[in-house]
């Protein structure tokens, strides 16, 4: 009895092992087998992958300074971030001490722990930096790209807006944008600001020796500066010059009002509404829920903010109250890829899409690509680079030049999908310095503990 059951169950191990040889034979062909690794990064262990150092080297991408962070690892891998236009590399660099010797892979369980030390605006950038360069390695380690990662893609392109040099003379103006729309883009943004009516008597009411420029620290409801019903229907009629040059039919929005109260931006929003504007951006400070309430329910055109909020909750109230119709987040002051992806979601449970800020080189812009192409709601991004030459050869791997017919097509390879082109980037530095080592941040250290 035992000796036919040993048997059988020879019989029956034998089997298998056949059958699975067989299976394998049909299966894993020499060419399947090939294209079933291609994508695979042999010489990465992801387990096993820590971070080693954090280095930058800034940009001098007219007008914005772009600090790019490298952060590298012991299998060789480097993630690429970038700091907020504007903002201090330190921002990055004092977080270093707090990531060395992690697992750039655990993206989530980093992110929160240096999340306090993000702030409105650009104080969100070192941590911003970091996150987007942990996404990068983590999308090289394991051979995907980084919109895969986020759950796949709505899109396979992403349609961008551009900036352009604006003009006291509406004519020009509109001709420059026109020339925008013949290069491809599909979305134009103009200036709108009160410098247009500086010197124009009885335009604008303001104290005497107030900043017109906004360049004060003095929030908008607090400056005395207040449009005429002149000053109202020069602006107006300005936009409307510039609809005539650019037609009716492409969207355009506008931005840079001035620090003009609460009142002035409704009557201004009520006589531009015939000009069909696609947003009105930043009328206020986003920190004044209830005031941008006010002028969303007075104005028939949508108002949007965004690009000076950190992390999710103050989008959220402000989707909430439908204080605003459009947002605008900043990845690079947001809280990074995933977080400015858990925005746009959130948004749209609310009814409200997501247009996309971004003032930087191809790294920022490229992470903003992959978050656009990963959230449904997403509208348009910015591009703030049209007439730097040099911008898209900073890196390699992808489609030259970046920005094509007004699109950016979503990479494809690992991570962000690009490597950068060292010749290019050193050619543009703001200081001397190409990604040194930086020891001297290595020991930064502080009670980081939010509770007791």
């Amino acid at each position: 009895m035992k000796k036919n059951a040993s048997a059988s169950r020879g019989r029956r191990a034998f089997l298998r092992a056949s059958a699975g040889a067989l299976l394998g034979a049909s299966l894993w062909k020499a060419d399947t087998l090939e294209a079933a690794v291609q994508n695979v990064n042999t010489n990465s262990k992801p387990s096993q992958l820590r971070i080693t150092d954090l280095r930058v080297a800034t940009l001098a991408c007219a007008p914005m300074t772009c600090p790019v962070i490298r952060i590298d690892t012991n299998q060789g891998l480097y993630g690429l971030g970038e700091v907020r236009d504007g903002a201090s590399p330190t921002y990055a660099l004092m977080l270093k001490s707090r990531i060395l010797g992690q697992n750039p892979c655990d993206i989530d369980r980093i992110f929160r722990k240096i999340k306090p030390f993000g702030g409105q605006a650009r104080q969100a950038g070192g941590v911003c930096a970091i996150e987007m360069a942990l996404w990068d390695l983590a999308g090289k380690a394991y051979g995907a790209p980084i919109y895969q990662m986020l759950g796949g893609r709505f899109r396979d392109r992403i349609r961008c807006y551009a900036d352009t040099t604006e003009s006291h003379d509406p004519k020009l103006y509109g001709q420059r944008l026109n020339e925008r729309a013949k290069q491809g883009f599909t979305w134009l943004k103009m200036d709108l600001g009160i410098d247009l009516l500086e010197g124009i008597p009885g335009a604008l009411t303001s104290p005497a020796g107030t900043d017109l420029t906004g360049g004060g620290m003095v929030p908008h409801p607090f400056t005395g500066i207040e449009l005429t019903p002149k000053g109202v229907e020069i602006m107006s009629d300005y936009v409307g010059v510039v609809r005539e040059q650019v037609g009716m039919e492409i969207p355009l929005c506008a931005d840079h009002f001035g620090h003009i109260g609460v009142n002035s931006a409704i009557r201004l929003g009520k006589a531009l509404e015939k000009w069909n504007l696609a947003w009105l951006e930043d009328l206020i400070p986003w920190q004044y829920t209830d005031l941008l309430k006010q002028i969303a329910d007075a104005v028939d055109i949508p108002i949007l903010t965004g690009e000076d909020i950190y992390l999710k909750e103050p989008f959220q109230e402000l989707c909430r109250r439908h204080a605003v119709d459009i947002i605008h987040p900043d990845l690079a002051t947001a809280g990074g890829i995933l977080e400015t992806h858990k925005i746009g979601d959130m948004a749209q449970d609310y009814g409200v899409p997501m247009a996309m800020h971004i003032a930087g080189s191809p790294i920022a812009s490229l992470a903003s690509v992959h978050c656009a192409a990963a959230t449904e709601n997403f509208l348009v991004l910015e591009h703030h680079s049209v007439d730097v030459p040099w911008w898209s050869e900073v890196v390699e791997g992808v489609e030259k030049p970046i920005v094509q017919r007004g699109y950016i097509a979503v990479p494809d390879a690992p991570g962000l999908g690009i490597t950068l082109n060292d010749e290019v980037f050193k050619q543009h530095l703001l200081q001397p310095g190409y990604f040194e080592p930086t020891p001297q941040w290595n020991n930064e250290r502080s009670w980081d503990r939010p509770w007791s």
